[in-house]
């Protein structure tokens, strides 16, 4: 039997459909692959490798492997794994010297594994294991991802510091606020526990930051169906954590990331030609209802008036151009009114809002008024194109 260590890929950051390195094209792929990516672990290593596969061989007896992804410890932990490899025919064991990085460590396992259904858990021991089995039970049922969760019924953590469960909760709170639309459907988006079928991220190019690569693969992934089983965190038995301030900083910086890779930027850009359109109409109407040498309204009424037909000339373009594949999916006068009727109310909050941040950042904090106005222009735009992406041309077709 080779006891050898696997080789580390290289390259992109990609999930291929078949795994790097086997070139008998005739082998069959296996259930579940299961990576651990460790760091100074050596004390810990035996006893997960050896809890895991009494565990998953009443489950997928010969069907299942433990891949050790270890980033060079020098406490020799991929030694201590390797020399496991007798005892153990489903384990596999990665050193990798030239990369650093647990979400990365988890990539390029993947990347060898032969799993229809891969996984990941930590190797010191503080994630339980036999949480894996409700996790494979959901997976078997049709989910897509099936994650660890300390935020639901049976999960917690054990032994938390006031001040390290105000930081969990609180990047999970940044979470929603930066990308709803992912953190908004994980109760617990920096869980290092939890498992994704191998087809929803084939051909996806991922690009994690830090610790966490749950909320990666939550947003790039074709993910239809999440399932969540709860756990409580463990301390540690063995072993030094790993957990400090610049991980928490790295999460911020992949929340980011991610933000401006997933934002819609072509319809964004649409969006900002319909709005200046509007500039022109507003300041026309005014012109031709207020001014002396026209019809010479009050100057409020014309305003009013102004910006209404204003509002409507830019939801007109917008429903035509900028939202147009999703109106033509929502078709009929009844839907259309109610995107209007939305359309307005979000611009009227958004001219709320312009005022209160013109106010701000003249009044606060000093800011040349027509810099502040357009700062505030800048905001209030961004503003109204995300809550009428979310609100007023709501994608409501589930893919089938």
């Amino acid at each position: 039997m080779n006891h050898s260590l696997l080789p580390v890929p290289s390259g992109a950051l990609q999930i291929p459909e078949r795994p790097y390195f086997i070139e008998d094209t005739a082998e069959e792929a296996i259930a579940f692959s299961l990576v651990l990516p460790t760091y100074k672990e050596s004390q810990n290593i035996q006893s997960i490798v050896q809890i895991l596969s009494e565990l998953l061989d009443g489950v997928f007896p010969g069907q299942y492997e433990l891949i050790v992804v270890d980033d060079n410890s020098p406490d020799l932990t991929w030694k201590v794994a390797q020399d496991l490899l007798p005892d153990y025919p489903q384990l596999r064991v990665m050193r990798r010297e030239a990369e650093k990085g647990l979400s990365t460590a988890v990539i390029r396992g993947w990347q060898v594994a032969r799993g229809r259904i891969l996984g990941v858990i930590d190797a010191d021991l503080q994630h339980p294991p036999e949480v894996l089995l409700q996790l494979l039970g959901e997976m078997q049922q049709g989910a897509d991802l099936a994650v660890a969760s300390r935020h639901v019924e049976g999960g917690g953590v054990s032994e938390w510091s006031a001040v390290r469960r105000f930081l969990s909760r609180g990047a999970q709170m940044l979470g929603l606020m930066i990308l709803p639309e992912v953190i908004g459907r994980l109760s617990d988006p920096m869980s290092g526990y939890f498992m994704v079928r191998r087809s929803a991220i084939v051909g996806k190019y991922l690009s994690p930051v830090g610790y966490k690569i749950l909320i990666e693969v939550a947003a790039r992934g074709k993910i239809r169906w999440i399932a969540e089983a709860g756990y409580v965190f463990r301390e540690r038995l063995a072993g030094e954590s790993k957990v400090t301030w610049k991980q928490y900083v790295e999460y911020i910086q992949h929340l980011l990331r991610l933000r401006f890779s997933l934002w819609p930027v072509e319809r964004f850009f649409r969006f900002g030609i319909v709005g200046f359109s509007g500039v022109f109409v507003d300041m026309g109407v005014l012109y031709l209802l207020s001014d002396p040498s026209t019809l010479a309204l009050p100057l409020t009424r014309s305003k009013i008036m102004a910006s209404e037909l204003a509002i409507i000339n830019n939801f007109l373009w917008n429903d035509f151009w900028t939202f147009g594949d999703i109106a033509r999916r929502q078709p009929g006068k009844r839907q259309r009114l109610k995107r209007l009727i939305k359309f307005n109310i979000i611009c009227l909050a958004g001219l709320i809002l312009n005022v209160l941040l013109l106010n701000l950042f003249f009044n606060v904090f000093g800011i040349n008024r027509y810099v502040a106005n357009l700062i505030a222009i800048a905001i209030v735009t961004v503003w109204n194109f995300w809550f009428n992406l979310k609100l007023s041309w709501r994608v409501t077709d589930v893919e089938k």
